[in-house]
């Protein structure tokens, strides 16, 4: 008899969180930190990414601005994946690759944080980010797979999923961003 799709699915996300949570422990606990002197000193938490990356960018800054497990105040977070008057007008006034790194330069001061997903840590607009965010004094974390990709270079803190399936590096960045919300609500 055959193993089903879903428990295949469900078996391979398993081994694959394993090796996350071993992997990445230590990096894990620096991003938590990194979170959380940015809360403490006032500053925004902005995340991007695209395609499912942009979705996950989304749920994340809503989990801290409205809540995530407990009722708590509002933590200052932006999504940079959801205006899309400003990304059309960017992408088509600029370039694609300029919609992200826009707002960050005009939104971003130094103190902040710009959260970066991208599993490939390939993608132009992501790339152009973290340049930014680095010229402005903005701190950045990426979160990404397989080697890493040119994003590793460019943020202060990479955490890679050791996988080279795209599904499986967002569904262990979403648990990664849960994580950290889990560790920053003990906090309020």
């Amino acid at each position: 008899m055959s193993t089903s799709p879903h428990r295949t699915h469900l078996h391979d996300l398993a081994e694959t969180a394993q090796r996350a949570a071993v992997a990445l422990e230590a990096g894990i606990e620096a991003a938590v930190e990194r979170f959380r002197s940015t809360i403490r000193a006032g500053g925004t938490l902005f995340f991007c990414g695209n395609g499912g990356s942009a979705a996950d960018a989304q749920h994340i800054a809503t989990e801290y601005m409205v809540r995530y497990r407990r009722n708590r105040a509002p933590i200052r977070a932006i999504a940079l994946t959801t205006d899309t008057s400003n990304l059309t007008a960017c992408g088509n006034d600029f370039s694609f690759d300029e919609i992200f790194s826009r707002q960050v330069e005009g939104l971003g001061r130094a103190g902040d944080l710009l959260v970066i997903h991208t599993t490939s840590g390939n993608s132009p607009n992501c790339l152009r980010a973290a340049e930014v965010a680095r010229r402005m004094g903005i701190a950045t974390v990426a979160l990404t797979a397989k080697d890493g990709g040119r994003i590793r270079e460019l943020v202060d803190l990479c955490l890679i999923v050791p996988t080279d399936r795209t599904d499986r590096a967002q569904e262990i960045h979403l648990a990664i961003e849960h994580a950290i919300c889990d560790a920053l609500d003990a906090d309020a």
